[in-house]
C-alpha cells in the first residue's frame, strides 16, 4: 500500500492523481500503460512525461487540462505555439468572448482598410497588432470553451457520445 506524499511543490500530474485519492499503484491499474515507477519519475520530475502518457493521465484522471499544460509548458514546439488555456466558468468564458467580439466589430472596418492593399504600412502597424491581439483573445476564449466542454464530458455532465454525434451532424449541414 502506498503512502501519502508530504512533498510541498507537487507538479500538476501528482496533484491530479492525488485529487482522486489514488496511490501510484492504483493509478497504474487505472491508466493501464503507466507503471507506478514511471508515474513516480514523472511526478518527481526525474523524467519528463511523454505525450501518450499525458493523454493516459488526462483521460484516466478526467483532467483534460493536463494536455494543454503539457503542450504549453513542456513540449518544445508547444511552448512556442500553444498558449496556456485557463480553466474558467462558462459564464466568464462567454462574457470574455462577447467582449472581444464586440471590440472586433469596432475594428472590422479598420482591418479591412489596413489589409485592402495587401501591405501593412508603418502607420497601420499599431492598429494591426491591436486587432491581432484581440483576435488572440477570441481564440483563447474558444480554447477555454472547448476545455470547459471536455471537462463536462469527463465528469459526465455532458454525454460524450451525444456531443460527438451532434458535432458530426452539424458538420454535414
Amino acid at each position: 500500500m502506498g503512502r501519502n506524499s508530504v512533498k510541498e511543490n507537487k507538479n500538476i500530474y501528482q496533484r491530479s492523481r492525488e485529487a482522486l485519492g489514488l496511490t501510484r499503484e492504483k493509478a497504474e491499474e487505472l491508466l493501464q500503460g503507466l507503471t507506478a515507477e514511471r508515474i513516480e519519475k514523472i511526478e518527481n520530475e526525474r523524467s519528463g512525461a511523454h505525450p501518450d502518457e499525458v493523454l493516459l493521465m488526462a483521460e484516466g484522471y478526467k483532467v483534460p487540462e493536463l494536455c494543454n499544460y503539457y503542450c504549453a509548458n513542456e513540449c518544445p514546439i508547444g511552448r512556442r505555439y500553444v498558449p496556456p488555456v485557463e480553466t474558467k466558468d462558462l459564464s466568464r468564458i462567454v462574457l470574455e468572448m462577447l467582449a472581444s467580439l464586440n471590440k472586433m466589430q469596432h475594428h472590422q472596418e479598420k482591418l479591412i482598410a489596413i489589409t485592402a492593399d495587401g501591405a501593412i504600412s508603418g502607420s497601420e502597424l499599431t492598429d494591426f497588432v491591436t486587432i491581432q491581439q484581440e483576435l488572440e483573445k477570441i481564440s483563447l476564449s474558444v480554447e477555454s470553451l472547448q476545455l470547459w466542454a471536455e471537462k463536462k464530458m469527463a465528469d459526465g455532465s455532458i454525454d460524450p457520445k451525444e456531443y460527438k454525434r451532434t458535432q458530426e451532424s452539424l458538420k454535414k449541414q
